[in-house]
């Protein structure tokens, strides 16, 4: 099954290690470390456009921000695309 996490991104369900909502994790200290640490040092992909990040997707390899809200992609992890 597979996730898509906006414009043409697919990702394998199951690779799929946390949804994270960037506006809650913004708000504390240790997270926007976290959060610089990724950009710094990880490899991330931007799906959306600058400053309409709404979403961190950690996978088993990659991270991804996107424009789509945490909610709905947990949504969609339930009606996800068959392979």
């Amino acid at each position: 099954m597979y996730l898509h996490l906006g414009s043409d991104v697919l990702i394998k369900k199951d690779k799929v290690v946390a949804i994270i909502d960037l506006e809650i994790a913004s708000e504390g200290k240790i997270n926007n470390n976290f959060l610089s640490n990724i950009k710094d040092n990880h490899n991330l992909t931007y799906i959306s456009e600058p400053g309409k990040e709404k979403s961190l997707i950690i996978t088993n390899d990659n991270y991804f921000l996107s424009p789509i809200s945490s909610t709905t992609l947990f949504k969609r992890s339930f009606f996800a695309i068959d392979e």
